[in-house]
């Protein structure tokens, strides 16, 4: 018997946890087993990466369903559910799919807009979308869709630690991306006082011109409005500063990136979308578990 399709797993995770107990996740992936009635071959059968097949699909189940809001995560490998999980179980009993999430997230007053963002850019396929694509396309859509969890992971896992840890984040990832000048240094400001630039680094070797950064680790749906992208530009001209990047694990309003387009300050604003991108893209706070070669006949040993 085959083992059931990852989002066949989403409502018996919901199933397991409507006692409103937290859960940690060896408990909750052996409640899950008990649910679905996995027998011993199902449980042992693996991956190609030596995991176990049927906890990497509820991995996925529990990420997808915590990325709308219905379940939360206390601490890390801690679950339980939320009252929107508790409804997404009621309205759907006979099984949640991708479809009822992507319904969920977009509606702009559900919880992690971010993820509803997200949704929407990606243009997520339907299975029958996927049977179109060919094989090598397959394989990229399946990147983009890891890719995807892993920049919701990020922001998630930067939101949870303090002002001091982001803003060193930020700095590495302008000093990954090339910034930094010849000795590769950035210095962040004091905790205090610090006019509201939380770093400077060089941007040529010799650091002939520098890059004022504030990095403010908000809340993965809060939107930074123009008053606080005024108050950076004020502090860049109280630094005698011509060019500045404003970083944030929240979105900024159309308000504030109007007047970031508007002034003669040139101000870069990098939104959590971005910022966790750029992470993937430029190896900070990521490291690369697989690597997948794709071969075809070599022509010329045939000739």
């Amino acid at each position: 018997m085959a083992i059931p399709k990852w989002h066949e797993f989403m409502a018996p995770v919901l199933r397991v946890l409507t006692d409103g107990e937290v859960r940690r996740r060896r408990e909750l992936y052996e409640m899950v087993e008990l649910e679905v009635a996995l027998d011993d071959e199902q449980r042992s059968e693996l991956l190609s990466s030596g995991q176990r097949k049927h906890e990497n699909r509820i991995g996925w189940a529990t990420s997808y369903l915590n990325r709308v809001g219905a379940l939360d995560r206390p601490a890390r490998g801690q679950y339980v559910i939320t009252d929107v999980g508790r409804t997404l179980l009621a309205d759907h009993p006979g099984g949640v799919t991708e479809k009822h999430l992507r319904a969920l997230a977009g509606d702009e007053s559900a919880p992690h807009t971010w993820y509803a963002l997200k949704m929407r850019e990606q243009g997520a396929m339907d299975p029958a979308e996927q049977a179109d694509l060919d094989p090598v396309e397959q394989i990229q859509e399946g990147v983009d869709r890891i890719s995807s969890e892993v920049a919701s992971e990020l922001l998630s896992r930067l939101h949870g630690q303090e002002p001091t840890f982001f803003e060193q984040a930020v700095l590495n990832l302008l000093m990954r991306m090339g910034y930094g000048g010849a000795d590769g240094a950035a210095t962040r400001t004091q905790l205090s006082h610090d006019g509201g630039i939380d770093g400077i680094i060089d941007q040529d070797a010799l650091g002939l011109s520098r890059v004022h950064v504030q990095a403010k680790r908000y809340g993965l749906d809060q939107v930074v409005q123009r008053p606080d992208v005024q108050g950076f530009v004020g502090a860049l001209a109280g630094s005698q500063a011509n060019q500045g990047v404003f970083i944030t694990t929240g979105r900024f309003s159309a308000g504030a990136r109007d007047y970031a387009a508007s002034v003669p300050t040139r101000v870069v604003l990098i939104d959590g979308a971005r910022l966790a991108n750029l992470m993937i893209k430029y190896g900070v706070g990521v490291q690369v578990e697989r690597t997948v070669e794709i071969v075809k006949v070599d022509e010329d040993f045939f000739e």
